[in-house]
This record gives structure tokens, sequence and C-alpha cells, in this order.
């Protein structure tokens, strides 16, 4: 059974999927309005803020968007953000409890692995789209290039120092369908509500090849 079709669905839609740390729950939604207009409208809100499961509420609510709850590490996580109003989940790593709380509560997970052996026992369970997390400090594109080697049916998000200089680079391997960055919502830019250049970073990172 493959359990990774509707996170793949998400991450075919655009190159960059903006991973998000928002304090303030009144910036959710103008920032979400923002990455939408400007291409990138599959979400990623982390829950490393108190504030995180309102911000994914307020989110939620922005037409076009995607909004799913990062940092998913507990089986509460799980229930919190899918009651929040997250579509999906991304998790750092995977543990058998934190699957079985996504299955359960038919939360579509895109799951981290940084080995081959963790991308092996996903594959195992179903899951064949990954976060390959942290990328750059795990081997960045070279070890994308060797666990894709022997693991062709298994394609990636990296995402961990993934920025506008290397993004190209990753999005042009074979098993990566997009790459997840915080730059196209930088923290200056959104304390400020600069949204205009924050709908501008979006489009560019909505631009990149792959």
């Amino acid at each position: 059974m493959i359990r990774s079709t509707y996170a793949r669905k998400l991450c075919e839609i655009a190159p960059i999927i903006p991973v998000l740390v928002v304090h303030d729950v009144a910036h959710a939604r103008p920032l979400a309005q923002a990455l939408v207009a400007g291409g990138l409208p599959v979400l990623e809100v982390t829950l490393r803020t108190p504030n995180a499961l309102d911000v994914i509420s307020e989110m939620a609510k922005v037409k076009g968007g995607y909004v799913g709850a990062g940092t998913l590490v507990t089986p509460d996580d799980v229930v919190a953000a899918k009651d929040a109003g997250a579509t999906f989940g991304v998790s750092p790593g995977a543990t058998d409890m934190l699957l079985q709380a996504c299955e359960d509560n038919d939360l579509p997970l895109l799951p981290g692995a940084a080995t081959a052996s963790e991308a092996m026992r996903l594959l195992e369970r179903g899951y064949d789209m990954l976060k390959f997390f942290p990328a750059e400090a795990s081997g960045g594109v070279d070890a994308l290039k060797g666990i894709g080697a022997p693991l062709p049916q298994i394609s990636f998000c990296p995402t961990g120092g993934v920025n506008p200089q290397n993004a190209t680079k990753y999005l042009s391997q074979p098993n990566v369908v997009c790459a997840g960055g915080s730059w196209v919502a930088p923290a200056d830019l959104v304390q400020s509500e600069n949204w205009a250049e924050i709908e501008k970073l979006a489009r560019a990172g909505s631009q990149l090849p792959r």
C-alpha cells in the first residue's frame, strides 16, 4: 500500500515548500496570502512557537493554500495539527508511534529520513515520498545521489540548509520533487509586514527549474 500519494501530489505543485516559523497570529493570513499569490501554495507551519496551531487555523482559511504542520514528533502533535486544520504533516524523522498516529488519524505525512536504512524502512511501510533532513548536514546533493542509485523508487523533498544558491542543484536531481526552504519568508520581512517583498521572493522560488 502506497501511503504517499497525497504528499507526492502536494510536492509536485511547486518547486519550493515554504518552511514557516510564525510567532504572531496576526501575520498568519497575510503571510499565507502573499506566498499563495507568489505561486507557493503548499505551506509548512512548524510547531515551534506557542501560537503555531492558531497560525495553522488562520492560514487554512486562505483560498488556494494547502497548510500542513511541520515538526510533528508525537501522536498528540498529530491530533492537535489535524484539529487545527492541517491537511498534511511533516516530520524531521519517523517513529512507529508517529506513523501509526498519522495513519489512524488519516493525516497524510511527509516523513523525514537521512539514511538509506531509514528510507528503506519507510518504503517498507508504504512511504515513497520523503523529506530528506537535515539536507546539507546529511551530505547534501551527493548523499541524495548516493541514496538514489540503489533506491530510485523513492523521491525526496530536501530541507535544511537549502537556499537560493543551492536550490537549483537539489531540484535538478532525478529523485528530488521539491525542496523546503525558509528564505521565502524571512523573519525580518514578516516582522515588518512586507508582504509585497515576500510575494516577490515566493514568485522567484516558484520559477526555479526542476
